[in-house]
């Protein structure tokens, strides 16, 4: 089958956007309508035989995914300040109408945005990095920028990493221990490329706590105080959804030791993957983890899904993995006996 066109990720991607603008507008049920599109239709069609499941071409050129990440990021960075003004400031919303549209944007943020922004980053075009880093910084997460290239990148499926979920670690404590760690270990990577002279301009942390501080001072404008708590809110929301998806992809795989004492390369075999098309295609490819930590300079439309023979395979779609692992009984009693096969 072919692998799926530029137009297939836009549409998917930007539908929920559209219905979230248009739900803040004019409330009803538009933003109801975003939140079944990325829940109850993904799971729906993610059951369908996939039209586009197939891999690109190696080497293929992809013109318009880079266009594709910008107009999400700018989606993005209207939608935020839009919705804490509808939750939060003098719109005609209901309280119901309101409470929607926070789950949804939270999800949009969370699943389509932050993939967007993990794109971005990974770019080497100057603006787009800087573009993605602005993404982060938005929803207080600006520390993700650094952390994950330098230290999960470096470090996944091993002790050394903090984004990497060990066997049978709840995701709640698994939430606390890798914000605090990913912080921790990112501050200390940037600042030991500047003291060996590799890094340039600001230390980074003092551009995330600025452009932090500067979002939160944003909500204040917008609807005072309720105005900060919300957009707080929304940034925990979309936070909790990009360490789900990290908890999940690599949740008790780890990296062999080599005879040299060294642990072995990070391969495709350290990521949990899903093949699922269509949450696959308004996530930006995602799902298919393994192949990103292979290659993380290659696009999202390029990204590969290896068979299931050289990598592991989540049992569900990757949404469904993430709502699973809330559960932490639910998820280890139906995940362990999937870990302990891959294992064997």
């Amino acid at each position: 089958m072919p692998a799926a066109p530029i137009i297939v990720f836009a549409a998917a991607a930007l539908a929920p956007l559209g219905l979230l603008v248009v739900g803040v507008c004019l409330g009803g049920g538009w933003s109801l309508a975003g939140l079944v599109y990325m829940t109850a239709f993904a799971a729906l069609l993610d059951q369908i035989t996939p039209l586009f499941s197939g891999d690109a071409a190696e080497g293929a050129e992809f013109p318009g995914g880079d266009a594709l990440l910008v107009v999400l990021a700018l989606g993005h960075l209207a939608l935020l300040p839009l919705t804490v003004w509808a939750i939060a400031g003098s719109s005609d919303l209901s309280l119901p109408a309101r409470l929607v549209l926070f789950v949804a944007a939270g999800l949009w943020f969370g699943q389509v945005a932050n993939p967007a922004a993990h794109e971005l980053i990974h770019r080497g075009h100057r603006w787009l990095f800087l573009l993605g880093g602005l993404m982060y910084c938005t929803l207080l997460f600006g520390h993700h920028t650094s952390a994950h290239r330098l230290v999960h990148h470096r470090h996944a499926a091993s002790a050394a990493d903090p984004n990497t979920a060990r066997r049978g670690e709840s995701y709640y404590a698994f939430f606390i221990r890798a914000w605090h760690g990913s912080y921790r270990q990112g501050l200390q990577a940037e600042t030991a490329l500047r003291a060996r002279g590799s890094g340039r301009g600001i230390h980074p942390y003092l551009a995330y706590f600025g452009l932090t501080f500067a979002s939160l001072l944003a909500g204040f404008a917008i609807a005072g105080w309720a105005g900060v708590a919300v957009w707080a809110a929304l940034a925990l929301h979309a936070q909790s959804q990009l360490m789900l998806s990290d908890y999940v992809q690599h949740y008790g795989l780890s990296r062999g030791m080599r005879p040299d004492g060294k642990l072995e390369p990070v391969g495709v075999q350290h990521s949990w993957n899903a093949p699922q098309w269509f949450s696959s295609a308004y996530m930006l490819n995602a799902p298919r983890h393994s192949d990103h930590h292979a290659h993380p300079a290659r696009p999202f439309p390029a990204l590969r899904l290896p068979s299931a023979t050289d990598a592991p395979r989540l049992p569900w779609p990757l949404p469904f993995a993430c709502m699973l692992a809330l559960a932490p009984p639910l998820w280890r009693r139906g995940m362990h006996p999937h870990l302990a096969k891959w294992r064997r």
